[in-house]
């Protein structure tokens, strides 16, 4: 089937994309993978988003080590639960459905979510385990630095008799990532989940977030990655992920992404590349 690539404007990098008359649009792209729900006359616009929410201490001062930091601010993180408040922000409805723990950070991240119009109902706490915590920054040589507390953290322990199975199959778009996949209870939870999603008719989006840290091993990391790749509708990665899962090879090539990452399933496959915008890879 032929394919092709699309770019947002942004200024090149490595390679030239390929050549093709218009391309169809990510939005497009988007419309035509929607299934209309065989009990819904009208298509939900629901976007479940499963996952992490923990909590982000980022240094007060800009650019330093964490180990330099004198002190630091705390901020909701956690990449699904990020992607459901942004997508509420620009006007859409969104869920988040994971764990945090029964203490003052995780009624704090169940607030901040309703605060923000994002449907909380699939939350669950933990009345063991705490609110994962994160150490992050980024250094004045441009490196990222990550400590998390999570041994194990409540968003972990998530199980599958948890799961708000009727919000699942409410939504048209059921969104996830890959640290969710890292340990159980929560790696059955995460593959129930998209069992149940993937029947309702609900389009799938990965967002691997590629967290090394986290994993007990980068061979674990890219298995495990790789393990949901095939059943994803979507998928948005970033250039080093690319450079990761393909064990080397160069990001900016067409043919490395098309012919290593692109599986016959997909639909949009989005690769971000930082202040310079995004390109992205459609059928």
């Amino acid at each position: 089937m032929p394919m092709g690539c699309g770019c947002f404007p942004r200024t090149s990098r490595k390679s030239s994309h390929l050549k093709l008359p218009r391309l169809p649009s990510i939005t497009d792209s988007i419309k035509s993978l929607s299934p209309r729900k065989k009990d819904d006359p009208e298509r939900s616009t629901l976007v479940v988003c499963f996952g992490e929410m923990l909590i982000d201490f980022v240094p007060t001062t800009a650019g330093v080590s964490l180990a330099d930091a004198e002190g630091f601010k705390k901020a909701a993180g956690g990449a699904p639960a990020n992607v459901a408040v942004g997508i509420s922000r620009l006007g859409g409805s969104a869920a988040f459905m994971g764990k945090v723990g029964a203490d003052e950070f995780g009624y704090m991240l169940s607030n901040i979510l309703k605060e923000n119009n994002v449907d909380n109902s699939g939350m669950c706490f933990d009345q063991h385990a705490r609110t994962a915590l994160a150490f992050v920054t980024l250094r004045s040589d441009g490196e990222r630095e990550f400590m998390f507390y999570r041994n194990p953290s409540a968003d972990m322990l998530l199980t599958k008799e948890e799961l708000n199975v009727n919000l699942i199959k409410k939504a048209n778009i059921f969104h996830y990532g890959s640290i969710s996949l890292i340990e159980e209870p929560c790696k059955s939870a995460h593959l129930a989940a998209m069992d149940v999603a993937k029947k309702a008719g609900c389009i799938l989006s990965y967002d691997p977030n590629l967290r090394l840290p986290l994993w007990p091993s980068a061979e674990a990391a890219q298995k495990g990655i790789m393990s949901i790749w095939n059943l994803a509708d979507i998928i948005k990665i970033s250039e080093e992920e690319i450079t990761f899962l393909t064990g080397g090879d160069d990001p900016y090539d067409d043919d490395v992404v098309l012919n290593k990452l692109y599986h016959p399933n997909l639909k949009l496959l989005l690769v971000t590349e930082g202040p310079a915008g995004c390109r992205y890879y459609t059928k």
